[in-house]
C-alpha cells in the first residue's frame, strides 16, 4: 500500500491516505498510454470530409457523341473522371477513424497515467471541494493556494456535494471536473496536476483496480 498526504482546503495537511499500488503505484506502461490517447484522438475526428464520384457530379446522362463512325474515342458520359467537371475517383469519403483496444489494456493505462502523476508528484489529494456557494474567486484562490496555475483535473465521487465547485471553475479555462467513472488517460496526461477528494480516491480503487 502507497500513502499519499491529504490536504485541507486550507492549505494544509490533515490526514495521510492509504491507496492501492496496482492503481496508484504500477511501473507506467507507455505503449498502452499512447494507444489509449491515440484512440480518444482518433475517435475525436469526424471524418466528414467527402468528394463527389461520378455518380454524384451534375450533368451527364447523355451520350457525348454517338459510339462509331466519328474517330474519337467512345464516350459515354461528360461527367467521367476523365472530363473537364467529372466525377473524382478514389477520394475521400465519410469514414469513423476510431478503433479498439482491448479492456484490459485500456484499464492498465489509466492506470500507468495515474502512477506516472504520482512518480512525478502530479498527483494531489483533498479532502473535499464543498463550497458553500458559487464563487469563482474562491476556486482561483484554492488553486493559488497549491500553485495550480496551469491545466488541473479535479476528479470528484459524483455522490459528493461538488455542484457548487464544479460552477465556480466553469469560467476558468485551465480547470476541468470529471467524475471517476467519467476519468480517462487523455485528460490525466494532458494536465499539469490531477486533483482526486478524498472521496474519488477511492473510488477509483473500486472502478479501475
Amino acid at each position: 500500500m502507497a500513502t499519499l498526504q491529504v490536504f485541507g482546503m486550507d492549505g494544509n495537511k490533515v490526514s495521510d491516505l492509504e491507496v492501492m499500488d496496482s492503481v496508484y503505484g504500477i511501473e507506467p506502461n507507455q505503449q498502452a498510454i499512447y494507444d489509449a490517447v491515440l484512440l480518444q484522438l482518433a475517435s475525436r475526428r469526424q471524418g466528414t470530409h467527402d468528394v463527389k464520384n461520378r455518380s454524384e457530379v451534375s450533368g451527364g446522362g447523355k451520350k457525348p457523341w454517338r459510339q462509331k463512325g466519328t474517330g474519337r474515342a467512345r464516350q459515354g458520359s461528360n461527367r467521367a473522371p476523365q472530363w473537364r467537371g467529372g466525377g473524382i475517383v478514389f477520394g475521400p469519403t465519410p469514414r469513423k477513424y476510431g478503433f479498439k483496444i482491448n479492456r484490459k489494456v485500456a484499464r492498465l493505462a489509466l492506470r500507468s497515467a495515474l502512477s506516472e502523476k504520482v512518480a512525478e508528484s502530479k498527483l494531489n489529494v483533498i479532502d473535499n471541494l464543498n463550497f458553500e456557494t458559487i464563487k469563482t474567486k474562491q476556486m482561483v484562490e484554492l488553486m493559488n493556494k497549491f500553485n495550480w496555475t496551469k491545466k488541473t483535473l479535479f476528479v470528484v465521487d459524483l455522490s459528493e456535494d461538488v455542484d457548487n465547485a464544479m460552477l465556480s471553475m466553469r469560467n476558468i479555462p485551465n480547470a476541468m471536473m470529471l467524475g471517476v467513472e467519467e476519468l480517462n488517460v487523455y485528460d490525466i496526461v494532458n494536465a499539469d496536476a490531477v486533483v482526486l477528494t478524498s472521496a474519488a480516491a477511492k473510488k477509483v480503487e473500486e472502478v479501475w483496480a
